[in-house]
């Protein structure tokens, strides 16, 4: 027998696990090719990008530029450390892939979604994140491409171009020029009176007060004009974080009273006009952006000073003070106090040149609430000792821009007897509603007197830019990205509009110069002043106005003061609350009419009734004008495009003697439509931003309506304006949804 030879099979050991996993791991970057090294900088450049945006979202002191720069350069370090880590992870799986370039991606993806996700905005956050990555792969592409087709010299170029992306486009959104409507407005008899926004003939001087210890700002520190003691707050403010008083150098104990001042030239004494801005990023300093106010007020002959609170403010490092609205308002009235004692002293400017029985406040954003609040001062300070002698400061005047309008130990002010004026744009995405109506309803007068309270509500106007220092997005970055800028008026023009209705406010109120007087009642005879391209809603009542309707004595739609009856036909009618967008109550009521198109083309009608005349008693000189608010709400119909584009109103007068006349509103006023706002960059990202804050487009705004009583006589001879019965709306063409209230006469 033969014998086969023996014959071993070799099988290889496998080796080790450790093993394994040390050659993948020092093959970690074996994918990552020049081509995938080189376009890593497009995601890179993404990330950065939003870095950017929360840098000058979440400023530190130092500066945009500096806190840009700061946060690139954490951003990088962050991600060579994680991208690095996720490469090594993906090689140690074993995933055939470039690693490096992968971990940068999925660093992108993960910080630009944390960063933006806000207010649990996940959906948005995620499409955000999508999408800059997604632009990022492309751009990194198409530069890795490029890049093997240029010389040294340009590759060079091209990466301290891109280097200097993110920065550029950062610092251009913060400032970039916006579009503008251009709607046009019918024209009113025109003021024969110069215009209230160009400088007066006051030479003035500008001057700072302060703690003299501001490191922050010399003006308020080492090179103040005049020294003022702090004053103490530590009853009102309980939480005041360490880092807080790290960054300022002092706490609630010792909060500074710091003043920007414009002092008109001359012996005075001269009116004083308080500014105070609102709640805007602590470190992105506030009080500065009245300037252009102040300078114009003091050429006018009012000494302007704008209040700085800076230290109340927001902070993305340390949240905002707890009861930061009431110390506001407190703080201006110390502010009252120590120019009081300046005005006393005469080695200061101050020394007899203020005239404290005439005194204005302006306040922007939480500022508007505060300054009202000032001057109800009672209902919150009546048991602070430090607040004496509170009625030697006399208020004449309130003007509050885009303010906020929330209960404040269960209260809201509520002023009396004194003038008041609103602002407010209807493109203002941080205070969407407009709460300066609620301030407007809640001020009442209980005597006759020159005062009268006024609003006016700008169709294309924001929140920001009635502030210089604000820029131009109503909400901080990274999500002021998505706020649409299209349809915004120019800064230049937004505080053109300003300038032009606070001085002639402050002039009629405080000046009394009554020329300006007819801005108020119809903003039309200011055309020729105003700019145009944006459209105007304006409101006014003074304290001489009588009023017959206004729906907030009873539930009951019938019956009217004084005995009067009312009726609606061919329409429906209902007394409600009037809302804003968000449906939330203002605080009053007003009469709703609906109706629809009728085929016999018979118009619906709306009648206020007596059986004697609806003249008040107390009136001792025949009537001459008739006067009410009314509000479109048409876009709130079933099918708003059915509605026409104009209302069809027609009013009649009936007196006593049976004798009626009727004029068109068309013919006298001009009722305009509220805007379609978009808030956003697109109606899905309206919907879901903030908690869909942004989803109602329109709020009805009531407009003021003024007719001489000349005019319905003039219809017949006849009528009897000194024995007036019956006021009658016609209300034709259709489907129309208005909204009426505050229907009375003047003398």
């Amino acid at each position: 027998m033969e014998l086969q030879p023996l014959q071993t099979e070799y099988i290889p050991l496998k080796p080790k696990l450790t093993e394994r996993l040390g050659r993948r791991i020092r093959q970690t970057y074996r994918y990552d090719s020049a081509f995938w090294r080189i376009a890593l900088a497009g995601p890179w450049g993404a990330a950065m990008f939003v870095f950017a945006l929360a840098a000058l979202g979440m400023p530190t002191g130092l500066g945009a530029l500096a806190d840009i720069i700061v946060f690139i350069s954490l951003g990088t370090v962050g991600l060579f450390i994680t991208a690095h880590m996720a490469a090594v992870l993906l090689a140690v799986l074993g995933l055939p892939l470039p690693r490096l370039y992968a971990g940068v991606v999925m660093y992108a993806l993960t910080v630009i979604f944390f960063i933006f996700w806000q207010d649990h905005d996940a959906v948005i956050s995620a499409a955000a994140s999508g999408i800059l990555t997604l632009a990022g792969i492309a751009a990194g592409i198409v530069i890795s491409l490029l890049y093997s087709r240029i010389g040294r010299r340009l590759r060079f170029y091209a990466a301290a171009a891109l280097g200097l992306l993110c920065v550029l486009t950062a610092l251009w959104i913060a400032d970039s020029p916006v579009a503008r409507s251009d709607m046009a407005a019918k024209h009113a008899e025109p003021i024969p009176a110069e215009n209230p926004a160009k400088p007066g003939s006051y030479g003035y001087t500008r001057f700072d007060y302060g703690s003299g210890k501001d490191y922050w700002r010399k003006e308020f520190g080492r090179e103040t004009d005049l020294i003022t003691p702090p004053v103490d707050a530590s009853a009102y403010i309980k939480k005041w974080p360490a880092f807080r008083t790290r960054y300022w150098g002092f706490d609630q104990s010792a909060l500074p009273l710091n003043g920007r001042v414009w002092m008109p030239e001359g012996n005075g004494p001269f009116p004083l006009v308080l500014m105070v801005h609102g709640n805007h990023l602590m470190e992105d300093f506030s009080d500065e952006g009245y300037g252009y106010l102040g300078e114009l007020l003091a050429s006018r002959g009012f000494i302007a000073v704008s209040v700085d609170e800076n230290y109340l403010n927001y902070s993305v490092w340390t949240g905002i003070p707890d009861n930061d609205m009431k110390v506001r308002a407190w703080i201006l009235l110390k502010h009252l106090q120590q120019i009081d004692k300046f005005a006393e002293d005469q080695a200061t400017p101050f020394y007899q040149k203020v005239n404290f029985d005439q005194i204005g406040l302006i306040g922007h954003s939480r500022g508007g609430q505060a300054v009202a609040m000032t001057k109800d001062a009672g209902r919150w300070f009546s048991e602070d000792e430090t607040l004496s002698n509170l009625e030697r400061y006399n208020i004449q005047a309130v003007i509050a821009i885009s303010p906020t309008d929330k209960k404040v130990d269960g209260g809201l002010a509520r002023i009396r007897d004194v003038s008041y004026l609103a602002i407010q744009g209807a493109r203002d995405a941080d205070v969407i509603d407009f709460d300066g109506d609620r301030q407007y309803i809640r001020t009442s007068f209980t005597k006759p007197s020159p005062h009268f309270k006024a609003s006016i509500y700008i169709a294309d106007a924001n929140h920001s830019q009635f502030n210089t220092e604000w820029g131009f997005r109503d909400i901080s970055y990274p999500k002021g990205i998505f706020l649409s800028q299209s349809e915004i008026m120019g800064p230049k023009e937004q505080r053109e509009i300003a300038k032009i209705y606070v001085s002639a406010f402050l002039e009629s109120t405080l000046h009394g110069e009554q020329s300006y007087r007819a801005l108020f009642q119809d903003y039309r005879s200011g055309l020729h002043w105003l700019p145009a391209g944006t459209e105007y809603f304006n409101r006014f009542e003074s304290a001489n106005f009588y009023k017959l309707a206004w729906y907030d004595d009873d539930l009951n739609r019938v019956t009217l003061p004084d005995g009067g009856l009312a009726r609606g036909e061919k329409l429906t009618w209902v007394e409600e609350e009037v809302k804003n967008r968000k449906a939330v109550s203002k605080g009053t009521r007003g009469v709703t009419l609906e109706w629809a198109a009728r085929e016999d083309g018979a118009p619906a009608s709306y009648s206020l009734t007596w059986n004697a005349s609806f003249l008040p008693g107390a009136m001792t000189k025949t009537p001459e004008v008739l006067s009410f608010s009314l509000a479109d709400r048409s876009f709130e119909l079933s099918d708003p495009t059915a509605s026409t584009a104009e209302l069809e109103v027609e009013v009649e007068l009936l007196s006593t003697n049976d004798e009626s006349a009727r004029i068109l509103l068309s013919d006298h006023a001009e009722i305009t439509r509220p805007p379609d706002i978009a808030f956003t960059i697109h109606p899905w990202v309206e919907k879901r931003l903030s908690n869909g804050k942004y989803k109602h487009p329109q709020e009805a705004v009531f407009q003021t309506v003024l007719l001489p009583l000349s005019e319905f006589k003039k219809m017949n001879e006849r009528l009897d304006l000194s024995s007036l019965k019956e006021i009658t709306f016609y209300l034709s063409g259709g489907p129309g949804k208005i909204m009426l209230d505050d229907i009375g006469i003047y003398e």
